[in-house]
């Protein structure tokens, strides 16, 4: 049976999150380095969403300039702007200063995740070519 996005990308999103808890916790410590990990995969993670499922969606659906994607998008705007914060703040040595911002994108992560999951994934399942998508995702990740 072929892997569908929802259990594709639920299991990115859970990959994800183990990478920021490692991350929070190397940058206690100092080390900046697993937080640059994952702040590289969550910025891969939402090229898959918005450069492939999202419009791939909306064509299927006729859901453009509005629907699901475009509430998804604007918290990735959101959840970006922390993200640069973090990455500006580990840049300049201010690693309480990140792990502020990360407190506030984890809750932003966790209900955006939930709203996913629960919500426009099984849509996708439903109106797209899982396979296909998937393994298009796949053979994006370097």
């Amino acid at each position: 049976m072929s892997e569908s996005i929802s259990a594709f990308m639920k299991a990115d999103h859970q990959h994800c999150d183990q990478l920021f808890a490692q991350a929070e916790d190397a940058l206690d410590s100092g080390d900046s380095a697993p937080m640059q990990a994952f702040l590289d995969d969550m910025n891969r993670h939402f090229v898959w969403e918005e450069s492939v499922l999202f419009g791939a969606f909306e064509d299927a659906t006729g859901m453009h300039g509005g629907g699901p994607t475009e509430v998804m998008r604007g918290e990735h705007t959101q959840m970006k702007a922390l993200m640069s914060q973090m990455q500006e703040a580990i840049t300049g040595g201010a690693a309480e200063t990140a792990l502020k911002a990360g407190e506030t994108l984890l809750i932003l992560m966790q209900q955006h995740n939930l709203k996913e999951e629960n919500m426009l994934y099984p849509m996708m399942d439903s109106h797209l070519d899982a396979a296909a998508m998937v393994e298009k995702l796949k053979g994006m990740t370097p």
